[in-house]
């Protein structure tokens, strides 16, 4: 009897010690509930949508949503075995950035029975742009999550049939019908989070109106404060960084057109000043947004002891291989007397893209970095709003100044700060912004700067200096 009592105790252990480890088993329990979360998840109707701001919690309901539907393991609806959705993101890069990227990170590796990619290997799929997951479904067979772009076009979205489809973000309406009618042969379901900022469209008409009456269309509305594990300070953080405009929309997850310049606070008058002699102590990192056939941009950051940040030098260059880019990194760093480690390398954050491995390299430009003496760090944080209003924090004026100065020999900087523009959906449009990439890997590794009432007299003088350099 004692045997099998310890057998008994050992099971729960492990049981217990997997459950830890399974962010999937861990979503919406604990302490803090994300209650709006749960009422999507335990909605019947066949077409749901949320409809939430930046950093609400969207994201994360749809991704846990279709992998319990996968899975055959929703706690609330009732599961079928052997399942085919799909995902769908607005390009291939916002795929393997946001939604892969949600999946990836609530599926248990022990569920994954195959990967196919499109690009990159099935090894490190994170690094990648995957095709389709197949997962192991709890009746004993397999599911298929397999992903699409918008950008494909109609034709790629036809022929299937499906159990469900996930539109992360909102998708053209062509694709959406297309989708419509793949659901119908299995009664499956259509679900969408995305945050509204393309204006009254289709999606306005046909779920937030409902002007069809459709008894199976629902929504709900999702905001920062929905989201328990977003602190009072980083909320303040976020609404600090943004006019009302903008908050309608990025926080509040509510209908609103938005165009423009990503950084209206940009004053070439005030963030750009001309070069002088940075004292060695305040060098701090080189940021790179690597490119083989688009322009590589790396910038050399300094720090000084208030908190201020300088970009002292670039690099950007387009059509060369890593060589080319080690030799002028090398060639600058030399120039500016640039620090290196403990054994002579030089250090430097980078995209995380650049730690993979494709088809056509057996070494990854991280890796080709390393051997050429440049130790490149990929752990940045890519959230791309996140980073936006951290840069915007660096932007704004304390006292009549910023936080943020560009050298003059900055110019390609200069140049996409001046023409970084929001496109539709989540991020700014993906056109020469490189440089904005890496500022922003770069500004995520610094905290925000504290808003200063008491201004010291080493200040004053430093601030009398920065105004004469401007001049």
């Amino acid at each position: 009897m004692n045997e099998i009592i310890e057998k008994i105790k050992a099971i729960e252990a492990e049981l217990e010690r997997r459950k830890k480890g399974d962010r999937l088993a861990q979503y919406n329990r604990g302490e803090k509930i994300h209650e709006k979360q749960l009422l999507f998840h335990r909605c019947t109707k066949r077409n749901r949508w949320v409809f939430g701001g930046n950093r609400s919690g969207k994201t994360e309901c749809g991704a846990v949503e279709a992998l319990w539907i996968a899975l055959g393991i929703h706690p609330y609806k009732k599961n079928k075995p052997d399942v085919f959705g799909w995902v769908v993101s607005l390009s291939t890069q916002v795929q393997r950035d946001v939604a892969q990227r949600k999946i990836l990170q609530y599926l248990r590796p022990d569920k994954i029975a195959d990967i196919i990619m499109q690009s990159g290997r099935k090894d490190s799929p994170q690094n990648g742009v995957v095709d389709q997951i197949i997962v192991k479904n709890a009746f004993g067979g397999t599911s298929v999550i397999g992903f699409k772009s918008c950008d494909q076009g109609r034709e790629k979205f036809q022929g299937s049939s499906l159990d469900f489809v996930w539109f992360d973000e909102e998708p053209p309406e062509d694709i959406y019908e297309e989708c419509l009618m793949r659901v119908i042969d299995r009664e499956g379901e259509i679900f969408g989070t995305m945050t509204p900022l393309k204006g009254l469209t289709f999606v306005y008409e046909e779920i937030y109106l409902n002007r069809k009456k459709n008894p199976e269309v629902w929504y709900e509305f999702m905001e920062w404060a929905d989201n328990p594990f977003l602190s009072e300070r980083e909320i303040t953080l976020l609404e600090n960084s943004l006019d009302e405009t903008t908050l309608q929309s990025r926080r509040y997850g509510r209908f609103a057109s938005r165009e423009g310049l990503v950084y209206p606070e940009f004053e070439e008058s005030l963030h750009v000043i001309e070069p002088f002699p940075v004292p060695r102590e305040w060098q701090d990192m080189i940021s790179i947004d690597p490119g083989l056939k688009n322009p590589l941009s790396a910038h050399w950051y300094c720090t000084d002891y208030d908190g201020n940040v300088y970009v002292i030098a670039e690099h950007y260059r387009a059509g060369e291989d890593v060589d080319y880019h080690a030799d002028a990194i090398k060639r600058i760093c030399e120039e500016l007397d640039w620090k290196r480690d403990g054994k002579g390398r030089i250090e430097a954050l980078i995209d995380p893209a650049a730690g993979q491995r494709t088809l056509a390299s057996a070494k990854s430009v991280s890796e080709l970095f390393y051997e050429r003496g440049i130790l490149v760090d990929t752990r940045v944080d890519k959230d791309v709003f996140t980073g936006i209003a951290r840069v915007k924090s660096y932007l704004n004026l304390k006292n009549g100044l910023p936080n943020l100065y560009i050298f003059s020999r900055c110019v390609n900087m200069i140049r996409e700060i001046k023409s970084y523009f929001w496109g539709s959906g989540e991020s700014p449009v993906k056109r020469d912004d490189h440089s904005m990439d890496e500022l922003r890997y770069y500004l995520m590794t610094r905290p925000k700067p504290a808003a200063e009432e008491h201004v010291s007299a080493i200040r004053r003088d430093k601030d009398r200096l920065i105004r004469k350099l401007r001049k």
